[in-house]
């Protein structure tokens, strides 16, 4: 007898016929018309279509943001409130411009009323004052919104087939000898990585504490900002950073410059062919894993599981996919943003895992963070 087919309508479980059925009476405009006017549905009714209306706005959502922040809108209002006409000014922006965007602002939560007919920061505005790494990222998105202009035909290419906005701004993700790049082609991308790095630093250093160990090596640490907090936090730490040569070169002088040189080294190379520096009994991947593809990954794991000594510890840090509440950020965000790089995917805790196993990690564990939204860490020790 010929197996059954796994897609036949036979072989749907209970539940799968029941939600088709439920997929069957959305898309039914009489009863989408029915549940807005009943009562007991008409509360959900309208939260659906709320949502279904964001997804479609989110790109102006962001422009308003974008906007704000270049506009220097946040930094004005936490001065204190202010009105339309002491906006206007602030902002080079006509009286009617300036309503058009405080009122789109409020809208968004990031700016609220006051009294006086008077406005202040709201919540999310208040949350943007001084947050550099924010900014950063808001006015990065300008380059990523271009190749998604035309997300269907992103698709269709093979990912680092073509040249992209991103790509050319992640110059390694593209290059063919990645450690000939010179310190031109890296200062862009590694003052938005160091700027960005320090949302995720503190949230590291507060779930895995570093006291314990003495050397900390960063591979893929970028300008150093974590070293930097790591080694500012624990006196005793020794640090050393792994990057290309350009990279490594910048973060050599903010060693200095932050007066740590004594106790922290970058060393520059290429994950492909360069071996890694020893003598670290904690090594660190943060942010770097989601860059790459499978094969890539491993074997950058495999490399550090080289170096790394018996009773050594790696921590792989970055947005992971399949994070309760951050779920579109995974696989939404990342997942089109790394197709536009070129390279690499957002992955969950057990693909990490999988992939830490094959290279010879054995005991796998994942630590806490205030804010898995901005990284989760996984513990990997042999």
């Amino acid at each position: 007898m010929r197996a059954e087919d796994k897609n036949s309508p036979t072989s749907l479980s209970l539940l799968d016929r029941i939600l088709a059925k439920r997929d069957q009476l959305i898309s039914s405009d009489g009863f989408r018309r029915w549940a807005s006017a009943f009562p007991l549905t008409r509360p959900i009714a309208q939260r659906r279509a709320r949502e279904l209306f964001d997804i479609c706005a989110g790109f102006v959502y962001s422009q308003v943001l974008l906007t704000c922040v270049r506009l220097n809108l946040f930094e004005i209002l936490a001065e204190g409130p202010k009105s339309m006409a002491e906006l206007s000014p602030r902002l080079g922006l006509t009286p009617d411009a300036t309503e058009r965007l405080i009122r789109a602002a409020v809208s968004l939560g990031l700016v609220a009323k006051r009294s006086h007919q008077r406005f202040g920061l709201g919540q999310l505005g208040a949350a943007m004052v001084g947050n550099e790494a924010v900014k950063s990222m808001v006015e990065h998105h300008s380059i990523f919104y271009k190749d998604i202009e035309d997300p269907v035909a992103l698709l269709k290419v093979a990912p680092g087939t073509q040249t992209t906005q991103l790509s050319r701004y992640w110059p390694y993700a593209g290059a063919a000898q990645p450690d000939t790049l010179d310190s031109t082609q890296v200062i862009g991308y590694s003052k938005l990585m160091s700027e960005s790095q320090a949302l995720i630093a503190s949230e590291i250093l507060d779930a895995y504490p570093m006291n314990r160990h003495q050397c900390l090596l960063d591979v893929g640490g970028g300008a150093g900002t974590f070293l930097i907090a790591a080694a500012t936090r624990h006196a005793n730490l020794h640090v050393k950073l792994f990057d290309l040569p350009a990279v490594a070169e910048i973060a050599n002088a903010r060693f200095a410059e932050v007066g740590i040189a004594g106790r922290a080294e970058a060393f520059g190379g290429d994950f492909a062919g360069s071996p890694l520096p020893t003598g670290a009994d904690v090594i660190s991947l943060i942010r770097v894993a989601f860059d790459h593809p499978d094969d890539k990954v491993l074997d950058i794991l495999r490399a550090i599981r080289k170096i790394m000594p018996v009773h050594g510890t790696l921590l792989v840090a970055e947005p992971m996919a399949g994070t309760i509440g951050a779920e579109a950020m995974g696989d939404a965000y990342f997942g089109f943003y790394l197709l536009a790089m070129g390279r690499g995917r957002s992955r969950t805790v057990g693909e990490l895992s999988a992939l830490l196993n094959e290279a010879g990690f054995g005991r796998i564990k994942v630590a806490r963070t205030r804010m898995p939204l901005q990284t989760k860490l996984i513990i990997a020790n042999i």
